[in-house]
């Protein structure tokens, strides 16, 4: 029986089959994906989780103008004495990855929230492909870059590094060659619309590509020009670079302000009201500034070495699920070689070996971590390849890149995407574990780095410098997988079955 209530229209909290069939307590069917995630979103962990993540995601995108030692305005005193020569030192002083990191907030991301025409997957698709082909080419930009002005390189390639056609020359090659996969593999369903995203990507990036080409040396001797009235300056929210020191502002807890340590006269009167909110490492640089910074190391090396990892995977464990027998018994072997590889040992003796940068760690962790992925792609082909729509598409003639990425991996990929959240935690941590060792990417703010130095020179315990990273490490690594145990619980069949 159903309660009685007051308001006719009202839902009752019980319905019968009489009740179902005059319409009543009916509910509109949800997809797969919009049922998990409404499951995903009642549980109070994982609202908080992805309320951390998102924290963190923000400051690795606006990390470098929130928190920057650069003014973001700076006016030049002229010989008639009046202020001129607007300049903006913080702009100037972006490497191209922070510029279309930039763009991508400012533009991509609320392209992908907002509810515009069109299909959110989509765009959240063309948003992924334009990232990754804006990424490749960076990347590849920075790796020739490092090659010619690296200190054993030969005096033609420096020569010819200086002349003025090379920047133009090698930014439209670059972009070029990365844009032609691009072509093919294009978001949009019309081929005019993908060749003209891929070029106007491919535009922006030759055009902030070749003006950062040629980084400009950093030198933070504002605090002087400005005491001596030489410039006018406005700051950014953080006032400090991640690698700004001053030597007698060195371990100085949180809350210390510039004027304590450093004579007034020296100063000008704004800089001297600057606070160091978290307090200085050893070496005088700005805790905040570090860990702000350091978001972006930590959710790019979860995110890439993931999706990676994932990549390999997918293609390895479809490939061994469809196939079975002597297919599946050589490459499950593969799969138990790379579970046999120590990941972090693994990184530990190639720090020693390769350029300790981000991309080697990004594909080490990639390449070593996809057995796990592999495994559980291959127990859903099992169960997939003789289903009817497999059998359906085999018997229409359907070349295998369709049938196993198009129609089976739809259908399998779910375990994947939850194991994937825990593999960006578990990457997060082995970063941490190595920047700790002092093994990490060379010249680069990690809380992992900041851990390392808690422990003075003098043997004392500088507290701040190990609870403030140590609590963002904790609570990001604690947040995915918050994330990744409430996914899996709302596809796990049996909880599902349970609730209905």
């Amino acid at each position: 029986m159903t309660r009685a209530t007051s308001n006719p229209d009202a839902m009752p909290e019980s319905v019968t089959g009489v009740h179902l069939m005059q319409g009543i307590g009916h509910q509109e069917a949800k997809g797969f994906w919009a049922d998990a995630w409404g499951q995903v979103l009642r549980r109070p962990g994982a609202i908080a989780g992805l309320s951390w993540v998102a924290i963190v995601g923000f400051f690795a995108l606006f990390a470098p103008v929130l928190a920057n030692g650069h003014p973001i305005l700076m006016w030049t005193k002229m010989d008639d004495g009046s202020w001129g020569n607007l300049t903006s030192p913080l702009i100037r002083f972006l490497r191209p990855s922070d510029v279309l990191l930039l763009f991508g907030g400012v533009l991509l991301l609320p392209w992908i929230m907002l509810p515009l025409p069109g299909s959110k997957v989509d765009r959240t698709w063309a948003a992924l492909t334009v990232s990754l082909q804006a990424g490749v080419s960076v990347v590849i930009a920075g790796t020739v870059a490092a090659v010619f002005n690296a200190r054993d390189a030969s005096d033609w390639m420096r020569a010819w590094e200086q002349s003025a056609r090379f920047i133009p020359l090698a930014t439209g090659i670059i972009v070029l060659v990365t844009a032609l996969p691009f072509f093919f593999i294009g978001p949009l369903k019309k081929t005019s619309s993908n060749v003209i995203l891929v070029l106007l990507v491919a535009v922006v990036c030759a055009g902030v590509i070749g003006t950062k080409w040629r980084a400009p040396l950093e030198q933070y001797n504002y605090w002087q020009q400005a005491a001596a009235g030489e410039i006018k300056t406005v700051y950014t929210i953080i006032p400090f670079g991640p690698n700004q020191g001053e030597t007698r502002l060195y371990s100085q807890p949180p809350m210390t302000t510039v004027s304590d340590r450093i004579d007034p006269e020296y100063l000008d009167e704004a800089d001297a009201g600057h606070r160091y909110l978290l307090g200085t490492d050893g070496f005088g640089h700005d805790v905040l500034s570090q860990i702000l910074h350091a978001c972006r190391l930590s959710i790019s090396i979860g995110l890439v070495s993931t999706s990676i990892a994932v990549s390999i995977g997918v293609t390895v464990g479809a490939l061994m699920g469809y196939f079975g027998g002597w297919v599946d018994l050589l490459l499950y072997r593969v799969v138990e070689i790379f579970m046999a590889v120590p990941v972090l040992f693994l990184l530990i003796v190639a720090a020693g070996v390769l350029p300790r940068n981000t991309y080697v760690m990004m594909a080490i962790i990639g390449c070593f971590t996809w057995p796990t992925a592999a495994r559980f792609t291959r127990a859903e082909f099992m169960k997939l390849r003789n289903q009817d729509f497999v059998q359906s598409a085999k018997s229409v003639g359907l070349p295998l890149r369709s049938i196993l990425f198009k129609h089976m991996l739809p259908n399998g990929v779910t375990p994947v995407l939850v194991d994937a959240s825990f593999l960006i935690a578990a990457a997060i941590l082995i970063e941490a574990v190595l920047s700790f060792l002092a093994l990490g990417p060379a010249g680069q703010a990690s809380w992992g780095k900041l851990l390392n130095s808690a422990t003075g020179e003098a043997g004392s315990f500088l507290w701040w410098l190990a609870v403030f990273p140590g609590l963002a490490i904790f609570l990001t690594v604690l947040s995915y997988n918050m994330i990744g145990e409430a996914l899996r619980d709302a596809i796990d069949p049996k909880l599902k079955k349970a609730r209905v």
